[in-house]
């Protein structure tokens, strides 16, 4: 009897943590129109919504009987994109993606629409480079750290041949992974480098949050420590004209820190959406007396990009008419849309085809 009853314990238990174990869903599920429908489980939530970039406004799900939420949104302009769910006011990344925005605060999760002709970030058949973690020892920092490199398709680290170096930064709160996992530089420049419009280079994305460090200190980590471990680590061409720099947001305003305060290192400076409102760039900039003639020699070309719908849109134009105004040589890239990774794509493809020329 007592083992009867131990049986029908065991059962009951089982089929309880059963019941409790949410459903098995499928979400983001694109369509074949684009549309997507987004799902999420809970039992108790009394409100779940959605936010994401391919919205101009959070909107509701709808909760059937089995306690999963969805909603079905019309069909999107095929790109990759940043979204969460808002679960009772509390902002969550979609569990049931393993695509996960790489970001120190933000939780959200990626979409990708594909749709019929692929794209620039798009995985093609095209020769593939390598994406490889490192770690570097911070003697400005006085500690170990991590960067990615990205190497071309048919690199070859004990090979003659030797690559120009492009150095790019993230943006605030993004890490190091982020222009790989969002951004999708490594498929970028394999796709331009397989149609002849980019060379053949190195890419190294550092981790620009050096905090609890000041966070000028990022600046003489990537010159007295990152660029040393690439040149002593890969075949890497030498001279500034071999050298770029680039970044978004805060990355975009680390980018003029450190590309302008460095003019004999780096031939090409290209910045994106830059986020300036900080010490580092008052204090660069403010008083600031260059030589424009020799700055003008010795960088081969400086971008600065931004959307028209830009919370930084207002503030890029001042940059652009103070460099303008210093006779520093700079060339805009004034496009649609806001402070978004898509953008984001779109500055870096152009990039990849302007530098090493």
């Amino acid at each position: 009897m007592k083992k009867c009853l131990m049986i029908f314990a065991v059962m009951f238990s089982a089929m309880d943590v059963i019941a409790q174990r949410p459903p098995a869903i499928s979400s983001p599920d694109v369509q074949a129109d684009n549309s997507i429908i987004f799902r999420y489980f809970s039992r108790n939530a009394k409100e779940v919504k959605l936010s994401g970039e391919f919205l101009k406004e959070p909107i509701t799900l709808t909760k059937d009987t089995s306690g999963i939420w969805s909603v079905t949104v019309p069909p999107v302009t095929p790109d990759i994109y940043p979204y969460n769910f808002t679960v009772d006011g509390v902002g969550v990344a979609d569990p049931n993606n393993t695509h996960i925005f790489a970001n120190e605060r933000f939780k959200r999760s990626i979409v990708e629409v594909k749709g019929n002709k692929p794209l620039v970030h798009s995985l093609q058949k095209v020769p593939h480079g390598k994406v490889t973690y490192q770690y570097y020892d911070s003697k400005a920092l006085n500690t170990t750290r991590q960067l990615l490199v990205y190497t071309p398709p048919n690199f070859d680290a004990s090979g003659k041949t030797k690559y120009p170096v492009l150095y790019l930064i993230h943006g605030g709160s993004d890490t190091e992974e982020t222009w790989t996992k969002v951004g999708k530089a490594n498929l970028i420049a394999d796709n331009l480098i397989a149609l002849g419009k980019a060379k053949p280079m190195i890419i190294v994305m550092p981790y620009g949050n050096v905090r609890p460090a000041p966070m000028p200190d990022f600046t003489k980590d990537v010159i007295n420590d990152v660029i040393p471990f690439i040149e002593l680590n890969y075949p890497v061409k030498s001279g500034s004209e071999n050298r770029a720099v680039a970044g978004f947001s805060v990355g975009g305003g680390q980018t003029l820190n450190i590309g302008l305060t460095n003019t004999d290192k780096f031939g090409y400076i290209c910045s994106y959406a830059p986020y300036t409102a900080t010490e580092e760039f008052k204090k660069n900039f403010t008083d600031w007396s260059p030589d424009a003639e020799k700055i003008n020699k010795q960088v081969k070309l400086f971008t600065i990009s931004v959307g028209t719908d830009d919370f930084l849109y207002e503030s890029v134009k001042q940059n652009i008419a103070m460099f303008n105004e210093k006779k520093i040589k700079v060339n805009p890239l004034i496009v649609s849309g806001g402070h978004t990774w898509m953008n984001c794509k779109l500055f870096l493809a152009t990039s990849l085809q302007e530098i090493f020329k």
